[in-house]
């Protein structure tokens, strides 16, 4: 029997009254597993333009 499956049937077997909260949880989940991911060459692109623009702030300050 696969995960969904065995999900289903263990479903079918919570009191209706249940359902709800069940519900809110599986839709948290997905919508924390649709989240973008943020690639790591973006991260470090992004991480080097900070170090870039803080090497431009300390020029003009000490100029």
């Amino acid at each position: 029997m696969t995960t969904k499956e065995l999900i289903i049937q263990a479903l079918n077997e919570i009191p209706e009254s249940a359902l709800p909260e069940i519900l809110e949880y599986v839709r948290d989940r997905k919508a924390e597993h649709s989240k973008p991911i943020v690639r790591k060459e973006v991260w470090d692109a992004y991480q080097a333009s900070i170090q870039e623009r803080d090497e431009v702030y300390r020029r003009l300050a000490n100029s």
